[in-house]
């Protein structure tokens, strides 16, 4: 009694997210542990168990990250939006010109001390979705006038431009994150044209000048032509081809000691291989509903403010996560993101509890809410 009574008084907001993203999690635990199992075995000396302790820890810690900002009021988070706007641009040209170059993009800055490779786009990409909701929910009767939409415009064009300089896929999510919040926020066509046409300026400047123009250019042709598939996607068809209704078993997967990044971008291959079609299935349903909880809260805020943050942050996940699978399975050229709340990140791991934790905050106070209704 004592649990379920600590459980109902700390554990607050959309009971269905919290469930989804324990379920996902152990299905993360699972097939993290079968992708990494050679690869343990070859480098931490036959301890297979080593990347299965270091992802738990990981998830473990994503889940306090989640619980702590689920208690924190989301209006609090407006007032550090900026702070981290403003922080993320330097960090994101740090990454660029010194970042450590993992895959020849360099995205990452080790942190010292504890030694972790974090991110900077992740920082930049929660900053942002969080300053755009602000921003439009006290703003929301001047949206027609474009001189009103000036700075989120730069905002967004100079955030999305630098983190297309290492990492074109999340600039895209970005871009089309932050239009769909402008649109539901009532902002006229006209003037999200002239957006569209900013963030495809920002993008090309970015291919041009970036390290990944090359890269993302070929990928584009090589998918459209139907050539040259590249080994990982090759190796990513074979698992989901093989993986029949039910799949071959945990842990039975062929491809996870052939396929690279099989424990990360192509984990959902091996989910497949390894559980089936169903599983896969189900996977892109629990996203789906994650994406419909999240858009629920927006429906059901009395606050602008709360809906759109709740709206924004769902997008983001959700259209990763289908970007994502649609890669693995052939439907889009391959990028470079990882499977929220699947695949073995890093600090990643950390901004996606935080996400879902700023979603269950605005949920906790519509519940308060209406309860005082």
């Amino acid at each position: 009694d004592k649990m379920i009574n600590w459980i109902k008084s700390n554990i607050e907001g959309d009971r269905i997210i919290w469930i989804i993203a324990i379920v996902l999690s152990v299905i993360s635990l699972l097939s993290v542990y079968s992708a990494t199992g050679s690869l343990a075995y070859q480098k931490m000396g036959g301890n297979t168990e080593y990347y299965l302790i270091k992802h738990f820890i990981l998830i473990l810690l994503s889940f306090i990250a989640m619980w702590f900002s689920h208690r924190i009021d989301y209006k609090y988070y407006s007032k550090i939006a900026l702070i981290g706007l403003y922080a993320s641009i330097p960090l994101l040209i740090i990454t660029y010109k010194f970042g450590l170059n993992i895959n020849e993009a360099s995205r990452w800055i080790n942190i010292p001390i504890i030694n972790q490779a974090f991110q900077p786009s992740d920082l930049a990409k929660l900053s942002l979705i969080i300053y755009l909701s602000s921003f439009l929910a006290k703003r929301q009767n001047e949206l027609d006038d474009i001189k009103t939409l000036i700075i989120p415009f730069l905002w967004i064009g100079f955030i999305c431009l630098f983190i297309a300089l290492t990492n074109l896929s999340t600039a895209l999510i970005l871009g089309a994150t932050s239009m769909l919040l402008m649109f539901i926020s009532r902002v006229q066509i006209k003037h999200l044209s002239i957006l569209i046409v900013f963030i495809l300026f920002c993008g090309i400047l970015a291919l041009i000048t970036g390290q990944r123009g090359k890269t993302a250019l070929t990928r584009a042709e090589n998918f459209i032509n139907k050539k040259d598939i590249p080994f990982q996607l090759e190796q990513a068809y074979i698992a989901v081809s093989t993986g029949g209704l039910f799949g071959k078993g945990p842990g039975n997967s062929n491809q996870k000691n052939f396929l690279p990044q099989s424990y990360s971008d192509f984990i959902y291959a091996i989910i497949i291989e390894e559980y089936g079609f169903l599983m896969g299935i189900s996977i892109i349903v629990l996203y789906l509903v994650l994406l419909l909880r999240g858009l629920k809260i927006f429906i059901k805020s009395e606050r602008p403010f709360g809906g759109l943050l709740s709206a924004g942050l769902s997008f983001a996940l959700v259209i990763q996560a289908m970007i994502n699978m649609c890669v693995v399975v052939g439907l889009l050229p391959v990028t470079g993101v990882t499977l929220p709340l699947i695949s073995m990140g890093r600090t990643s791991q950390l901004f996606t509890g935080i996400t879902l934790g700023i979603i269950l905050s605005v949920s906790r106070k519509n519940k308060v809410e209406e309860s005082y209704v």
